[in-house]
């Protein structure tokens, strides 16, 4: 049994709010008797791509579990890439592997910069295309949802250019399941024949259009995050759970 904890938005913006629930989130993570094949952290991590943003999240998000992130539409990929990674800074798109035991993460850097909305560019397409190759059972993260969710403001900024995406898909049977954030609330759909599966926001909720509100967020809701487990048969299951 393979388990992925999946964290997304984070926001650190150096403020006590976005601080004090981004720990909660990673103490509560390290805090399990359980060793966690993976976390993952599926982008916006800084709120204004600063580098002292970035240095704070290299301390917040460091964990005793293997952990991964990826970059989403707030983070600028010269700054992530040196001041989180601790890797040269670049403006190419930040592509990682993850190679667990029994299963593989290829997480893709689905931003487009200067641009809210996603779309994953023709090396990124090429690099995926390379890592399914991979025979074992392989899971594909990024920012963006390449699928409406049936929230208005998210999908007119999701991940577009997915019809090649699908093709991939497509291609590769191991292909288990794709995991997203970006919509700050947990969700559930299908994607090319294969779960989609969307984080929660740690920093805040998104409300949904059939909430009675006029705000677009909710910033009372304790953070949250999915657990994915993928059992021997390649079934993937996801559980949410609050913060507290």
């Amino acid at each position: 049994m393979i388990v992925i904890a999946h964290l997304s938005d984070t926001h650190l913006d150096l403020t006590d709010r976005s601080t004090e629930r981004t720990k909660a989130v990673m103490d509560y993570l390290d805090g399990l008797s359980y060793d966690l094949d993976l976390v993952l952290v599926t982008g916006d991590i800084a709120d204004h791509g600063l580098p002292a943003e970035y240095a704070q999240a290299r301390g917040l998000l460091a964990s005793r579990h293997p952990t991964l992130i990826c970059p989403g539409n707030h983070d600028e990929r010269a700054a992530f890439r040196e001041h989180l990674l601790g890797q040269p800074p670049a403006a190419g798109p930040v592509n990682q592997v993850h190679r667990g035991n029994g299963f593989t993460l290829a997480l893709c850097d689905s931003s487009i910069p200067g641009k809210d909305q996603g779309e994953l560019d023709d090396e990124t397409i090429a690099w995926l295309d390379g890592v399914l190759d991979d025979p074992s059972p392989v899971l594909v993260g990024f920012h963006h949802p390449p699928a409406k969710l049936c929230t208005p403001y998210v999908d007119g900024i999701r991940q577009y250019g997915e019809q090649r995406l699908a093709d991939l898909a497509a291609r590769h049977p191991n292909l288990v399941a794709f995991l997203a954030g970006h919509a700050h609330t947990p969700a559930a759909t299908t994607f090319a024949g294969k779960p989609l599966l969307v984080a929660p926001g740690v920093v805040s909720t998104i409300t949904l259009p059939w909430e009675e509100t006029d705000a677009l967020i909710h910033l009372d809701l304790p953070p949250a995050l999915a657990f994915h487990v993928l059992d021997d048969d390649n079934r993937i299951t996801t559980h949410y759970r609050p913060v507290v």
